[in-house]
């Protein structure tokens, strides 16, 4: 089978695309045909950088890719939740860019599967583990509720995106931070936009911020601080560098059940919606990176099998 894998650490030019032999279950596993993978910055950020990778126990040659959907097509003898022919999605840190992977059905943070609504597509249930968990852990921690003004940083991306939306149900209003190209596609799902980058500050002096959600650097949290924001009401997903102290940090992994439950809900009612910036083929990979890696793709990049 074909798998999409790195033996190193490093750029585009470590990764290939290899054959290698086709896997089978073991009594408590599940082997996905995939279908479609998500893409995520977290997927070439772990593969440039060994110290990141350590602390997602990655171990070389590594699958590419944590976002996965596809169709059930082997189960291991003690499996009882799950069955041939069935759809579904997930996150897997074992790597997801292959045409078949495997996934235990004791499930944690390292391997999680949901069974996939009729009404959705494959190439969205593939954009939805890692970014609509990690979405809706940022508005938890920091504390959004009905009638707050949030602020967006790296608003149009995969996680982005879901947060605008997943904050209105809520009940609170967004502003974003994008390039102004992107301000038409963030009125459409609701948001305003404004430009990140020197004099932020001024441009939000006055819009009445109450909670922040950092996606894509420390700029928002600081300008949030210098308003008087409350360390309580923002949270981040940028680790690296460190952020400012009190600040929540928030992870995919520390998504619950509960939550995807509500996102798919969302989805099926049409209340909420997952834009595809573009779909490639896996022969075409490296274009589907780059544009992922150009952080100018509205919403989410997904490789098709």
């Amino acid at each position: 089978m074909k798998a999409l894998q790195y033996k190193q650490f490093g750029g585009l030019e470590v990764l290939a695309l290899n054959e290698v032999p086709e896997p089978h279950t073991r009594a408590r596993e599940v082997r996905i045909r995939v279908t479609a993978v998500g893409l995520n910055p977290m997927d070439w950020l772990i593969m440039s950088n060994e110290q990141i990778a350590q602390s997602f126990g990655v171990k070389l040659p590594q699958i590419f890719a944590y976002d996965f959907a596809g169709v059930i097509d082997e189960v291991g003898a003690e499996v009882t939740d799950y069955k041939i022919g069935e759809r579904v999605f997930g996150t897997t840190y074992n790597g997801a860019a292959a045409e078949y992977i495997l996934i235990s059905t004791d499930l944690g943070e390292r391997n999680r599967i949901v069974h996939t609504p009729e009404q959705i597509s494959d190439e969205t249930a593939a954009g939805l583990g890692v970014a609509g968990w990690t979405a809706a852990v940022a508005l938890r921690k920091a504390n959004v509720t009905a009638g707050d003004k949030l602020l967006i940083a790296g608003a149009a991306g995969g996680v982005g995106v879901l947060a605008v939306q997943l904050a209105q149900l809520a009940g609170a209003k967004v502003i974003g931070t994008a390039s102004n190209r992107t301000a038409d596609f963030l009125r459409s799902l609701g948001a305003e936009q404004v430009a990140y980058g020197e004099g932020l500050i001024e441009r939000v002096r006055d819009k009445n911020i109450t909670a922040v959600i950092d996606l894509f650097s420390h700029e928002t949290l600081e300008v949030g601080l210098a308003l008087g924001v409350s360390p309580r009401k923002m949270s981040t997903i940028i680790m690296f560098p460190e952020p400012p102290a009190h600040i929540a940090r928030a992870t995919g992994g520390e998504g619950t059940d509960e939550d995807m439950a509500k996102i798919l809900a969302a989805l099926v009612d049409g209340k909420l919606t997952l834009p595809i910036a573009a779909s490639y083929p896996l022969s075409d990979y490296q274009k589907a990176i780059d544009f992922q890696r150009s952080r100018h793709a509205h919403g989410k990049v997904v490789i098709s099998f």
